[in-house]
């Protein structure tokens, strides 16, 4: 049934057709009615095709015919002043298919000899493509005793040596190349009587051809109202046949058995489901619903919604959570668009993002039910992504006071002025502090100051190393509770606590350094104070101390990242090692009295473990994971950097466009100048920054999470659980 619906899909667009956007809802059919319906319709389509195809053949070599017989007159005519006048008076009277000629040359058709000249000839039909190398072709074969001629001769050409021979060749080369050969009689009153038949046969079968197409196109069209309906159907029938085909019979042969997954959540509505289905069936048994142990791991699935979805499949695509493992996916949505936006931040181009979102939002009625591009569905999909990375870039914009690059005065005047009146604008020096800090953002006095770039390089420098220690933080925070949830007493012992220890004793300690310069304003040199501590953890910080106890609090912490790089990789093979002897010690002795058969037989789950358990194997597994860690964790917080170094690069690029094109282009008085630079403004704007920028933020801040988060704690090693469902069906699936 599938192939007979695309075959009445495809005969429905070679007629140029559609079908109904809006199809008639018939009652209920069975499936047997259904196909009984569309086998009726298929043999009555090509039958239609059939006699159709049969009326177009014949019309063709009509056409052909009619075409030869008004060209070739001319060669046949006694007199040449004769044949001019009966070809011109034939032409006027009988053709006018001038459009068809120009498609096609033109041969002669064999006849008698003529009685005056003794003209023996052939006449048809070629393709133009065909003729050189027919003309050819037919030179060779009969010596050159011919002659090739695709209009009318100005004079008769005796051949007294062509023979039988000759005739039966040019024939042969006819078929071969494909030339449609008609008989034309010498007598012009001949000519012109089978004209007319031939005209008046083309007149009727193109009524007849005209005729039948109206049928045809009357056939598809009601098919055309009922094709949607039938396909669905027919769609879901066959999905439902494929998955019976899963089952199998029991012991008896007089009932299926199938295994399957269902969330627990669903249990309930699974026995409802089954029971109607019965009393519908009206079933003397009835179905049975088991729940059994699962002997191989169960599949993932996570409820989501319009907004989660997103989400759930940015994770998905790195890797399918283990079954009860942590989801990354519900910190993601809050993290996942604010590290976005801090490398994005401008409050300009956030807006426009959040119009984009919310006209995707608008119209996610229709655009739902529409078949979309690839790059409009990944769009449309991330809808909810792209409306939260627009209102953090707003966010991160304000602190940044970043509009188009173009700083505001959201709060009044700047904290700073000038210390006397030699001092005319902040990029001159002697300004002081005259009231209290701008309470939200970056003091906009810093735009075009001679210390603009070192202090938002080091301000976003230092907001990146606590972002990147805070999520890596929040990562093994996860692991630990996945080792709780799993009942897993080692990871917590020997891989949440060392960990959460060397990292924090090195960036965990250097967070807590860069907040603490922040609060005190403090001009300590914080590279110097990390360098140094491994260089000389015991030499006097000096100038660079923060607080009081700091290089005996330095000693401890290095200290204790030294002995967590031990605590990670010895202690859970080992441990390992013990606790698998334990359990099977003594399982493979046998009892006294047992036969020689028994003996030798080892209790297979005892043989299994001893084989699996390879020490070896778990210990360079150990080890490549703690040295990953302990490397990681340097690269990871460095990765973190590329918040600053992306976020300092739009705001770049971002004022390049403004001061070089926008106000530059401001700075003529020539309309024309102004509009040209308000134009390659606003494409750069729009396929730079908005594009191209978002594009590159988005797989950053996915990197981060892919990498940098999930290593922490995610293994990814699961597979999504996929129910049987109408829904979910495609039409690739036909």
């Amino acid at each position: 049934m599938s192939r007979k619906l695309r075959f009445f899909k495809d005969q429905i667009s070679k007629a140029g057709l559609l079908s109904s956007v809006h199809p008639v809802v018939e009652p209920d059919l069975e499936l047997e009615e259904l196909e009984i319906q569309l086998a009726e319709h298929e043999h009555e389509l090509i039958e239609m095709n059939s006699n159709s195809e049969k009326l177009r053949v014949t019309y063709n070599e009509l056409l052909e015919f009619k075409l030869v017989l008004q060209k070739a007159c001319g060669f046949l005519l006694p007199s040449s002043n004769h044949a001019v006048a009966e070809e011109r008076e034939l032409s006027e009277n009988v053709y006018s298919n001038d459009d068809y000629v120009e498609t096609a040359s033109l041969l002669e058709q064999e006849t008698r000899p003529a009685d005056q000249s003794g003209l023996r000839f052939i006449s048809g039909i070629i393709c133009k493509s065909k003729a050189l190398r027919f003309e050819r072709m037919l030179f060779r074969a009969t010596r050159g005793n011919m002659l090739f001629n695709q209009a009318p001769a100005g004079e008769e050409i005796m051949d007294p040596l062509s023979a039988e021979m000759a005739r039966t060749k040019i024939l042969k080369i006819c078929e071969a190349f494909g030339a449609n050969c008609y008989p034309v009689p010498d007598d012009i009153n001949k000519q012109r009587q089978i004209t007319r038949e031939v005209s008046s046969h083309l007149s009727e079968l193109e009524t007849t051809l005209d005729a039948g197409i109206r049928h045809r196109n009357k056939a598809l069209t009601s098919i055309g109202y009922h094709l949607t309906q039938w396909t669905s159907m027919v769609r879901r029938e066959k999905a439902v046949y494929d998955t019976l085909n899963m089952l199998n019979f029991d012991v008896t042969k007089k009932c299926l058995v199938g295994e399957g997954w269902c969330p627990i959540f669903a249990k309930a509505q699974i026995q409802e489901a089954l029971q109607r289905a019965t009393f519908d069936s009206s079933s003397q048994v009835g179905i049975i619903f088991h729940v059994m142990d699962a002997v191989e791991s169960p599949p993932t699935y996570f409820r989501t919604n319009h907004f989660t979805n997103a989400y759930q499949e940015i994770v998905d695509a790195y890797g399918v959570a283990r079954y009860q493992e942590a989801n990354p996916a519900v910190y993601s949505v809050v993290t996942f668009p604010f590290l976005f936006a801090v490398m994005f931040g401008d409050w300009g181009h956030g807006i426009c993002l959040l119009l984009g979102a919310l006209v995707l939002i608008a119209r996610e009625g229709r655009l739902s039910t529409q078949k979309l591009g690839s790059f409009m569905e990944m769009l449309f999909g991330g809808r909810y992504v792209l409306l939260l990375m627009s209102l953090f870039s707003i966010y991160c914009g304000l602190i940044y006071n970043e509009f188009f690059s173009v700083p505001f005065h959201i709060f009044g005047g700047s904290a700073y002025k000038c210390r006397d009146v030699t001092c005319s604008d902040a990029k001159s020096a002697g300004l002081i502090k005259f009231r209290d800090p701008y309470p939200f953002g970056v003091d906009p006095s810093w735009r075009g100051s001679r210390s603009e770039l070192p202090f938002l390089n080091s301000l976003k420098m230092k907001m990146s190393i606590l972002l990147g220690v805070a999520q890596m933080n929040l990562g093994i925070v996860l692991s630990y509770f996945n080792a709780r949830f799993f009942r897993s007493s080692l990871d917590i012992r020997y891989q949440f606590v060392p960990q959460m220890i060397f990292l924090n004793s090195l960036f965990g300690y250097l967070s807590l350094l860069i907040i603490i310069k922040w609060c005190t304003g403090s001009q300590a040199d914080l590279y110097h104070v990390m360098i140094y501590m491994f260089l000389s953890p015991t030499d006097d910080l000096g100038e660079n101390e923060l607080f009081w106890g700091q290089r005996p609090l330095q000693i401890v912490l290095l200290l204790l990242a030294l002995v967590a790089v031990p605590w990670m990789l010895f202690p859970k093979p080992f441990i390992l090692k013990k606790l698998h002897s334990e359990r099977f010690q003594g399982r493979t002795y046998g009892l006294l009295g047992s036969s020689e058969f028994d003996l030798d037989v080892e209790p297979d789950s005892a043989r299994d473990h001893h084989e699996e358990f390879n020490f070896s194997e778990v210990f360079v597994h150990q080890m490549i994971h703690s040295i990953e860690f302990v490397l990681g964790a340097v690269s990871n917080t460095a990765s973190y950097l590329r918040l600053w170094a992306l976020s300092l690069a739009h705001s770049e690029l971002s004022t390049v466009f403004y001061e070089k094109v926008l106000l530059l282009a401001w700075g003529y008085d020539n309309i024309i100048i102004r509009l040209i630079g308000l134009a390659v403004f606003a494409f750069a704007t729009a396929f730079i920054l908005l594009m191209m920028e978002t594009l590159s933020a988005f797989l950053h801040a996915l990197r981060l999470h892919w990498v940098e988060f999930q290593n922490k704690f995610y293994h990814g090693d699961g597979y999504k659980f996929k129910p049987f469902s109408f829904a979910l069906i495609t039409d690739d699936d036909d």
